[in-house]
């Protein structure tokens, strides 16, 4: 964000008008505006980055780097019934491994910084046949769209 501030400023010196610059750095041009402020104002420190707000995460790099390695190795392998990380598991897992405290909705801040996203399992029988299921598709379904529509046209539900 620094950079795209500093080069904001960097355009507006050139001659630029603020709506040219906010569409060339992908802006609001109110966005433009203050930082044109900022900088007027302070200076090159107007357009510093700031730091986040909120406190310290309670974990180290270190400790998160060590909680990935334990993901990867899977939810059995920490002694759940299932291959699925739920939220509370892995609060549970760093409560474990680290004596760190979170509540769920915290982990997912943990981690969505460490790069990890929502995924979904599929829901597929583990019995299933692929090839029966293709030969169905192939076989009776068109018959099967083909008599629905002669029957929706004679009112037959």
């Amino acid at each position: 964000m620094e950079r795209r501030r500093r080069r904001a400023i960097a355009l507006l010196q050139e001659g630029l008008s603020a709506a040219e610059v906010a569409r060339i750095v992908g802006v609001a041009g109110c966005s433009v505006s203050r930082w044109r402020q900022a900088y007027e104002a302070k200076g090159d420190a107007g357009l510093a980055a700031k730091p986040h707000p909120g406190g310290r995460s309670k974990l180290t790099q270190q400790q998160r780097e060590r909680l990935a390695a334990l993901l990867v190795e899977g939810p059995r392998k920490h002694g759940y019934d299932t291959e699925l990380w739920t939220l509370s598991r892995v609060a549970e897992v760093i409560l474990i491994q680290f004596g760190v405290s979170y509540d769920p909705s915290g982990v997912w801040h943990v981690l969505r910084s460490m790069g990890w996203s929502s995924q979904k399992p599929e829901r597929r029988a583990r019995e299933r046949h692929e090839e029966a299921i293709e030969q169905w598709r192939q076989d009776d379904w068109p018959r099967i769209k083909k008599n629905a529509g002669t029957r929706a046209k004679r009112g037959v539900c």
